[in-house]
């Protein structure tokens, strides 16, 4: 398999500020992005530099903004790779695959997101077909993120941290955690959202209990739906 065909192409630039976290996740994002502007400072006086991140929670709720937010303020490549693509009935060579894009991010010093790392990841003692197999993959894993150099960072995300294998777990020198957003953070993310548009379509239905990426979605298509009645009254005057 061509090692392009493996990592998702998204270009899309976030700015940090554009990602909806809580004070105590952002206050993590900044520190990390500033050890990693002064690295050199950092190195000179023996201090470590987290470079391997794992965010863990609720789907929806800004993993893979964060990753690509966090390339950016860096000014460096992100290679995005989702890891229920690349499992390949033959393990050996999904092992294969994984190792060649480490080498490549490492090499090029990006940002590595690994997206559902639970896919590989599992606890070494599942149930899946080959057990031996799956357990030298995720030994592949680790020693790949032993070695992975200071001066590149990874970033992984899962859903399922809990069924994560614990010593690959213990790699990560930092943990953040995703969860589904309150009533009112929702409030401020459906007020920055609809504060674009013209104020007679900002009064729209708001639902709760939802991940931003749903209440996007749902914010976004009554938009349209209310726009669209406005175009086709307009179209039965003029008619």
């Amino acid at each position: 398999m061509n090692l392009y065909n493996l990592i998702i192409q998204d270009k899309e630039q976030i700015a940090l500020n554009e990602v909806f976290l809580d004070q105590n996740n952002r206050d993590h994002l900044i520190q990390l992005i500033k050890e990693h502007t002064y690295i050199k400072e950092l190195q000179e006086y023996g201090l470590p530099v987290n470079n391997k991140i794992l965010l863990q929670g609720s789907s929806g709720c800004g993993k893979t903004m964060t990753a690509k937010a966090i390339a950016n303020a860096l000014g460096k490549n992100i290679i995005i790779l989702n890891l229920s693509n690349i499992v390949s009935s033959r393990i050996g060579e999904t092992s294969q695959n994984i190792k060649m894009i480490f080498d490549k991010a490492a090499r090029e010093r990006s940002v590595l997101f690994l997206d559902e790392l639970d896919q590989i990841g599992k606890a070494r003692g599942s149930d899946d077909k080959d057990v031996g197999e799956m357990r030298r993959l995720v030994n592949t894993l680790i020693q790949l993120i032993d070695y992975y150099p200071e001066n590149a960072l990874l970033l992984c995300a899962t859903n399922h941290p809990e069924i994560i294998d614990t010593a690959l777990l213990r790699r990560f020198q930092l943990k953040i955690n995703y969860e589904m957003p309150s009533a009112p953070f929702l409030d401020t993310f459906y007020d920055q959202l609809l504060s674009s548009f013209p104020e007679e379509m900002r009064n729209i239905e708001r639902k709760y209990s939802i991940s931003f990426a749903e209440a996007k979605d749902h914010a976004l298509t009554s938009i349209k739906a209310a726009f669209i009645a406005k175009l086709e009254a307009k179209e039965t005057i003029q008619s």
